[in-house]
């Protein structure tokens, strides 16, 4: 039977690495993933991750429970990346896309997915993670919690510390831009064109 995460935190409270250790295998994925969509940059994400679940471990002890332990690992992550963003001080990157591999385009395709299919869908994904990189911090960190990891608009706003409506708008604006783009064609390079 599968503990929930309350349970894990309370016997990693009490002491025990393992539960905690489990903690991590749970949610490693979806933070890397919540960081590497708001940095862009693999090694950087990997590295926030790994800080994410060493201060989330420091700091469990004065875990309440007042919100969800994913909700307050998520903050752990967006504070850090918010440091990473302001630490470099520049607008976060996607890296480029290394050439298409056709066998590792074959192996990866749903069996009823074309070649040609998975190219497009592939194509689209990194337009978008583009045009995500060129949205503003607030904008971008909405769309990623709401749309890749499934928060509701009230988890996001306690996350972030704002309004519900300014959440809703931050959303709608980053996604009103992203399908505008979108529709152009090709990301345009500069924020001043957004």
């Amino acid at each position: 039977m599968t503990s929930t995460d309350e349970e894990l935190v309370a016997r990693s409270i009490g002491g025990d690495s393992d539960s905690f250790n489990e903690l991590v295998l749970r949610w490693e994925r979806p933070i890397y993933a919540l960081a590497y969509r708001t940095i862009g940059r693999e090694e950087d994400a990997r590295d926030v991750c790994q800080e994410t679940f060493l201060r989330a471990f420091r700091a469990l002890p004065g875990f309440r429970g007042q919100a969800k332990f994913s909700s307050w690992l998520y903050r752990i992550a967006l504070n850090l990346c918010r440091d990473w963003i302001r630490r470099e001080r520049r607008a976060p990157i996607v890296q480029a896309p290394e050439d298409v591999d056709v066998m590792e385009l074959a192996a990866a395709a749903e069996p009823t997915e074309s070649i040609e299919d998975l190219v497009a869908r592939k194509d689209l994904s990194r337009a978008v993670e583009r045009l995500m990189a060129l949205l503003p911090e607030e904008q971008r960190t909405a769309i990623v919690l709401k749309e890749y990891h499934g928060l509701t608009f009230q988890e996001i706003a306690e996350l972030v510390g704002c309004p519900l409506s300014t959440v809703k708008t931050r959303l709608y604006q980053g996604l009103t831009v992203l399908r505008r783009e979108l529709a152009k064609g090709e990301p345009k390079k500069t924020k001043a064109t957004l």
